[in-house]
């Protein structure tokens, strides 16, 4: 899993810095701008997911219910006039002093900590409905609430996923998920029409050619890099796509850039290293020894998983386009680092494999 993160952080790293020049140059008048903001993020990240793998992760349960509050804070705080910076239609960003960072990344891993600490604690009750959904149901839905305010109808419909997952994972009755669903569906197809950007959006997934100039664009010059690439790529660096015909070529199709450079191959390896990453996640997750350290490395697997799937469908035309950076390899220190994050938790639940080390971790735990 280690390995697998470090090339991808790797490729990305070479990339942003490929996709961006021409960007930078014109923009900063440096066209190493981008690129030397991703090396600190790269370096920070690493520190942080080094430090991640010395904390006994059983110690993350005693931060749970704090993590959901100052999630919640947070979101709130994005509502407020001057502390918001919207980007992309969205207000998803936290200015605080002269550094910013998205406020979802964090909500995610701090939802997946309270879920695992809640299904495990609640666990003998798991196949009652009234006993084990309202609590988490009530904080999920208040969180999805002021993250569609933002707007962001995508990262909700994460939400709402990563929680459906714990819940089934912590073995909770299938009738009951269905039920939910049934329910949360209507709610979405309501929210998508009450927006005509979000309509826009389905329509030209439908079909991009029928307005290429505005709603279509972007996917129609992903699909010109990806046409352009072939097999083996038109070179490192040669990417004509990225000359400000690919809109946010160094964050959301950046996959974009490198299947034209690199070519099918250069996906693949994407794709096959995003893979190991994700089994190698459940692997640790099914031989974890407490229910706690299975459903955390579980999701905070699945969110990686989640946020790969979408990209790489997004700007391959297999869904619609939702401004959804690709794990490790899109330029932005938010969604590297939390990423990061996720991966030195994971990797500290693998090393509690043995019986001395995990009573250990139960013992600080218990202090």
């Amino acid at each position: 899993m280690l390995v697998a993160t470090l090339f991808l952080v790797s490729l990305g790293t070479v990339m942003v810095y490929s996709s961006s020049s021409i960007v930078s140059l014109e923009r900063f008048g440096d066209e190493y701008f981008f690129l030397k903001k991703q090396i600190l993020f790269v370096i920070i990240g690493i520190v942080v997911m080094m430090i991640m793998t010395k904390i006994p992760y059983l110690l993350w349960r005693k931060m749970a219910y704090a993590g959901i509050l100052v999630s919640l804070g947070l979101l709130s705080l994005l509502l407020i006039p001057g502390l918001g910076v919207k980007v992309g239609g969205a207000t998803r960003w936290l200015r605080v002093g002269g550094f910013s960072f998205q406020v979802t990344e964090l909500v995610k891993v701090a939802l997946v900590i309270f879920l695992a600490h809640y299904l495990t604690k609640k666990n003998d009750h798991i196949r009652e409905f009234f006993r084990i959904f309202p609590v988490p149901l009530f904080l999920t839905l208040a969180m999805v609430s002021l993250i569609i305010l933002q707007p962001d109808f995508g990262t909700a419909v994460i939400m709402i996923i990563l929680l459906m997952f714990m819940f089934y994972l912590a073995g909770s009755r299938i009738f009951h998920l269905a039920g939910f669903m049934a329910a949360f569906v209507p709610i979405a197809v309501t929210l998508v029409i009450c927006e005509s950007y979000r309509v826009q959006r389905l329509l030209s997934f439908r079909n991009p050619w029928d307005d290429p100039t505005r709603s279509g664009f972007q996917i129609i010059q992903s699909f010109i890099s990806f046409g352009s690439g072939g097999a083996f790529g038109v070179g490192l660096g040669d990417s004509m796509q990225k000359l400000f015909y690919l809109p946010e070529a160094h964050t959301d199709f950046i996959l974009s850039v490198i299947a034209e450079e690199v070519g099918f191959i250069g996906v693949a390896v994407v794709i096959v290293l995003f893979a190991l990453l994700i089994i190698r996640g459940f692997m640790i997750s099914f031989h974890t020894t407490d229910l706690f350290g299975t459903l955390l490395s579980a999701g905070l697997t699945i969110i990686i998983a989640i946020e790969a799937f979408i990209n790489m469908a997004a700007v391959m035309g297999l869904a619609p386009t939702k401004g959804l950076a690709l794990p490790f390899l899109s330029y932005g220190g938010t969604s590297l680092i939390m990423s990061m994050i996720a991966v030195g938790i994971v990797l500290n639940i693998s090393s509690y494999d043995n019986r001395s080390a995990k009573r250990g971790a139960v013992e600080a735990f218990e202090r």
